[in-house]
């Protein structure tokens, strides 16, 4: 078999549309992506059989370190068939004398395998089906595996959870299949008019995004990034964005309306005794709604919150989302993960995966033990994968790399200021 290290760009896509466990991460679209913003070269690599057909392939990010050295980064994996040892072996070999060529420390991937079956607690779920198999012989082939963990330790979660639709004959068994308080926000969500677009794009993402990265502590990416994504996604295929949107104006206009009528029904003692309580209730909810309503009475068309999906075939990750405290008053953020449940089972997709969660669900740690509650309201199958693997080249440096780059950084910075 010949080894490519520059696969053509049509031919690579061709290979990633047809390959049956294709992940969004390993498109060309991500590799455009990250290339353009974060500082990474994109590498198209893959083997080809005697007919000139590829049977295996990869992006590759390349990494640039101090004196012409790299490292690499496939992120999910390969694009490659994990259990055919043969072709793991002979792809591996080549990647080993594509390192050696190009002066690669090591590379790095995180292939997106079920390591096991497990329960709601994380637990594996005895002589349930499992892949241990491929882990032995990736162990074998020299990959050096970075521990089982638990949070989001390395650079893509372990774990996550999966909603796959060939279970599901209609929308009503998918939604009793999603937890009841969940639903029950849903439910409260149309008794607004959000609207919600199946093709929008991220021209408002970023700022709306601001709040989620703050309160879930984590590191927001830069607006040309998400923009640079959703160019190449739409021009590839393999990014969707989902909004939901309401008209301010009429959104206050009508809860004023509604409190009035209410208002004017207790002045003229219209509430019944049965109704009492609970109208009394309503009343108080609408005042709060117009508290909160009331700054955005001259606004109409706005967007609330926005939902980056990516997708590979007929697979779907949501990778980012962001809401403004009115999308979260509105509950739109269950509301547009609703929507896209249903949008994936009445197009067909084989799954909707909700790209990331702990496995440690008692976690403290930030706020991913209550993002994980989250996720399970609407999720599925709760999947462990595999883990991260280390392909070294230059044992000697990988060892003393982190050290390295921690000095490195520091005098970076001191020169900076």
């Amino acid at each position: 078999m010949k080894f490519i290290d520059n696969v053509d760009k049509d031919k690579f896509i061709n290979f990633f549309n047809n390959f049956p466990y294709s992940h969004f991460l390993q498109s060309y679209a991500w590799g455009c992506a990250m290339e353009e913003t974060r500082g990474k070269k994109a590498k198209y690599v893959g083997l080809e059989d005697e007919n000139g057909n590829l049977v295996a392939a990869s992006l590759l990010l390349e990494k640039k370190l101090p004196f012409g050295y790299k490292y690499y980064y496939a992120s999910r994996g390969y694009l490659i068939d994990f259990s055919n040892f043969e072709l793991l072996k002979e792809f591996t070999l080549k990647l080993k004398e594509f390192m050696k060529k190009n002066k690669a420390i090591y590379l790095k991937i995180n292939p997106e395998i079920m390591y096991q079956e497990i329960d709601s607690d994380g637990n594996r779920i005895e002589n349930s089906k499992n892949n241990i198999e491929i882990y032995n012989n990736l162990i074998k082939l020299g990959y050096i595996h970075q521990s089982f963990v638990k949070l989001y330790e390395n650079n893509e979660p372990r774990y996550t959870f999966r909603r796959y639709f060939n279970q599901y004959n209609s929308v009503e068994e998918i939604n009793k299949s999603i937890s009841k308080t969940f639903m029950q926000t849903v439910h409260r969500s149309f008794s607004y008019n959000i609207k919600i677009n199946f093709n929008s794009n991220v021209d408002s993402f970023f700022e709306l995004n601001k709040s989620n990265a703050l309160k879930d502590n984590f590191i927001q990416y830069s607006d040309k990034f998400y923009k640079s994504l959703y160019k190449y996604g739409k021009k590839y295929n393999n990014v969707l964005v989902f909004d939901a949107s309401i008209n301010g104006k009429e959104l206050y206009e009508e809860t004023l309306k509604n409190y009035k009528l209410l208002e004017s029904d207790f002045k003229n003692n219209k509430i019944s005794k049965k109704q009492l309580a609970d109208s009394k209730d309503r009343l108080k909810r609408l005042e709060k709604d117009l508290e909160v309503f009331k700054d955005y009475k001259d606004k109409e068309n706005i967007t609330i919150c926005s939902l980056i999906n990516g997708i590979a075939n007929n697979m779907m990750w949501t990778m980012y989302i962001g809401n403004n405290k009115l999308g979260e008053y509105l509950f739109a953020v269950n509301r547009i993960y609703y929507e896209t449940i249903l949008y994936c089972f009445k197009n067909n997709y084989k799954f909707l995966d909700l790209y990331g969660t702990v496995g440690d669900p008692k976690t403290t740690y930030k706020n991913l033990g209550g993002l994980h509650a989250y996720k399970k309201k609407y999720g599925d199958t709760y999947i462990e994968f595999i883990g991260e693997f280390d392909l070294i080249n230059m044992p000697i440096i990988y060892k003393v790399l982190p050290i390295f780059l921690n000095i490195y950084r520091k005098i970076y910075r001191k020169i900076k200021k």
